[in-house]
């Protein structure tokens, strides 16, 4: 598949999901009963409309099996070895507490793999009618405007930072408060809506300590596409199976990366 065949079927999809969100996830919203999983997570019956409608929608447009946060671990795994040359990642809503509590800060990803490797991606927000998408080699896009919107901060310390501060280290907590790098710092609820903002500029640099793989498999490739960088905390690179969760830090460009990773590693 060239790069010109990735963006159209990344465009393709982008609609597939604004039409599915329109007809599943809007009608349930401001109407969702919020439920807890064994995890203690949060679940909503949207949550699982959604997973349905997209299990029995994509692969119509490619044929490959369907991997969603709300699988067993048993199902996950075994679709995940099962998909290496071809593989549909999603998390239905993410940002579940938001949408449960009419917070308008949630959003529908969507991610195709090939070799465990994103090759297209869309994020959605059904309230703002944002899509945010893009394929491998072709660039990130919302609404059909190229990404990022806006030239990143040069420096760190003019730098808007997305920092979840729940799932990282107290030490490194304690620093990010008494002596920010950044300028400002901000927390919205979905991650997958995150890595989008950083793409779009809307956010310049970005720490998250503990993410599954439909919360960054989409997310990953338009930040990439739209010329940022990232990589996990330790500074591996960002890919695992279903069931790990890996830290990520991010940056809407590589020399605002370089600065980012710098302080954070000499402050964790």
């Amino acid at each position: 598949m060239t790069s010109a065949q990735r963006l159209e079927q990344a465009r393709t999809l982008a609609e597939l999901v604004r039409q599915m969100a329109r007809d599943t996830i809007l009608p349930r919203y401001l109407r969702a009963v919020r439920e807890h999983k064994a995890d203690g997570s949060v679940l909503t019956e949207a949550d699982l409309a959604s997973q349905a409608a997209l299990v029995e929608r994509l692969p119509k447009l490619i044929m490959a099996p369907v991997l969603g946060e709300e699988m067993t671990p048993e199902e996950q795994g075994r679709v995940w070895h099962e998909g290496v040359n071809g593989l549909w990642v999603i998390d239905p809503i993410d940002g579940t507490t938001n949408f449960a509590n009419g917070i308008p800060f949630f959003g529908v990803a969507v991610a195709y793999l090939v070799n465990h490797k994103t090759q297209i991606g869309v994020v959605y927000n059904p309230v703002t009618d944002e899509a945010f998408y893009a394929g491998r080699g072709a660039g990130a896009w919302l609404n059909d405007v190229s990404l990022p919107l806006r030239k990143p901060a040069e420096r760190l310390k003019d730098a808007v930072a997305g920092v979840d501060f729940k799932r990282i280290s107290h030490h490194l907590g304690d620093e990010l408060a008494v002596r920010p790098p950044y300028y400002s710092q901000r927390n919205f609820g979905s991650s997958a809506l995150e890595w989008c903002y950083v793409a779009a500029g809307r956010l310049d640099v970005y720490l998250h300590g503990g993410q599954m793989l439909w919360d960054y498999a989409a997310g990953r490739l338009i930040l990439e596409e739209a010329g940022g960088c990232y990589s996990t905390l330790g500074g591996t690179p960002l890919t695992a199976g279903p069931a790990i969760k890996r830290s990520v830090i991010s940056a809407a460009s590589p020399a605002l990366f370089e600065q980012w990773r710098t302080w954070l590693h000499a402050h964790s």
